[in-house]
């Protein structure tokens, strides 16, 4: 079984296709970092779909997520946008915790697991 990698970096592959799953890197934001966690949220679900989309999939079959906030309190800000970006009725097992993350102006991360 062939394996493919999307946005192959020195550390991490954004993506990787393995057979009918596609496994996504934990996502931070690039345009709104720094921004608040809604926005960051956005962000972050935006690029998610353009990662699956280049997989050949999308958020109506997400298996797993996890998503780590920096300060667990900013939870329903989150979740916000994450209900109104995760489509109804295709909801994925899901853990959020508080953690802290690679750098000060990241607030969320967020990683994906998918079946094509």
């Amino acid at each position: 079984m062939t394996i493919t990698r999307i946005g192959v970096g020195p550390r991490m592959s954004q993506a990787v296709i393995h057979g009918n799953i596609v496994y996504l890197a934990g996502q931070v934001a690039n345009t709104a970092k720094g921004k608040s966690v809604g926005e960051q949220t956005k962000d972050i679900l935006g690029q998610i779909d353009a990662l699956l989309a280049q997989a050949g999939t999308d958020k109506t079959k997400l298996i797993t997520t996890n998503i780590w906030l920096a300060d667990i309190s900013k939870f329903s800000e989150m979740n916000a946008e994450w209900d109104a970006w995760v489509a109804p009725g295709c909801t994925p097992a899901r853990a959020t915790v508080e953690a802290k993350l690679a750098a000060p102006e990241y607030t969320v991360e967020i990683m994906v697991t998918a079946a094509r």
